[in-house]
């Protein structure tokens, strides 16, 4: 018998491959863009993107609830894209990364009050590992560690799971396609950046070779594929396992950031990588029980 979750499971490891991914490319297009002015560019591409996709596809534009669809625009695109973009501009790649990748605590708790989900048995002992591995890898004790930096990231972490939670919802209240719902929240988010692209001070876009390219993968990939593929993931898994499961993300970054970029961990670093494989481990073990 066919395992209805199976597509969700395949969904995230296509997300692992392009968001770890894309820690790096954002990084180094901080080179010639702010981190406004960038998100701003990028998700305008990506919705124009989503909704020829959705004319192609010969599927509604009608909008999904407004309000609802408004709010997960606020969180999701302009909120979650704002703090981790500004956070890498001072911190590395790899941490925010993995700062920003608390957002599966968070949704754990907003799942609980809002959704009602309860995390079982394997399920703890996963969220535990990875709130150790997390910790180790900040190290809120070591003098080197970047307050602003580390906070916007936990912030967009934060915003994250807030979308997460309001879009589990949305979706058990209407029948909306994950297409859909990307396409019109990220019109929303967009909407929600441009004022701020325009008043935040900082640097404007430096059009080289290397932040087009940078802007075609985030167009494409890390925004117009990959959101549509997280709505999908929501749809079909509770949001507190969604949300863990997406630690493969930050794990797949922080190898990448070390192997191109020579942000080499710490042993405290390390120890907390392998504790979130170890979480991995135990959240698929779980699956399969």
């Amino acid at each position: 018998m066919n395992d209805p979750r199976k597509p969700a499971v395949l969904a995230l490891v296509a997300l692992t491959a392009i968001w770890s991914t894309n820690w790096i490319v954002m990084k180094l297009a901080m080179s010639d863009s702010g981190p406004l002015p960038f998100s701003l560019l990028r998700y305008a591409g990506a919705t124009a993107l989503l909704f020829a996709l959705l004319l192609q596809r010969g599927e509604s534009l009608a909008p999904p609830p407004l309000r609802a669809t408004a709010l997960i625009g606020l969180t999701q695109t302009t909120g979650f894209t704002a703090l981790a973009q500004w956070a890498l501009v001072h911190g590395g790649a790899g941490k925010t990364a993995l700062l920003v990748y608390t957002m599966p605590f968070w949704t754990v708790l907003l799942a609980r009050v809002f959704l009602h989900e309860r995390l079982r048995g394997v399920q703890w002992l996963s969220l535990l590992a990875a709130a150790g591995g997390l910790l180790l890898i900040l190290q809120p004790w070591s003098t080197a560690l970047q307050p602003g930096s580390s906070l916007l990231a936990i912030g967009g972490g934060v915003s994250w799971a807030a979308a997460t939670v309001l879009s589990k919802r949305l979706f058990a209240r209407h029948p909306v396609s994950a297409l859909r719902l990307s396409a019109w929240q990220m019109l929303f988010g967009t909407a929600f950046l441009l004022p701020l692209a325009l008043l935040a001070p900082g640097r404007g876009v430096h059009w080289t070779p290397d932040l087009i390219a940078a802007l075609l993968y985030n167009v494409v990939l890390a925004s117009g594929l990959a959101w549509t593929l997280w709505q999908f993931v929501v749809q079909r898994l509770a949001a507190g396992v969604a949300g863990l499961s997406s630690l493969a993300v930050p794990l797949t970054g922080v190898l990448l950031a070390w192997a191109l970029l020579g942000e080499r961990p710490n042993a405290f670093e390390a120890a907390g990588i392998v504790l979130l494989s170890a979480a991995l481990a135990l959240l698929l073990r779980a699956r399969r029980g």
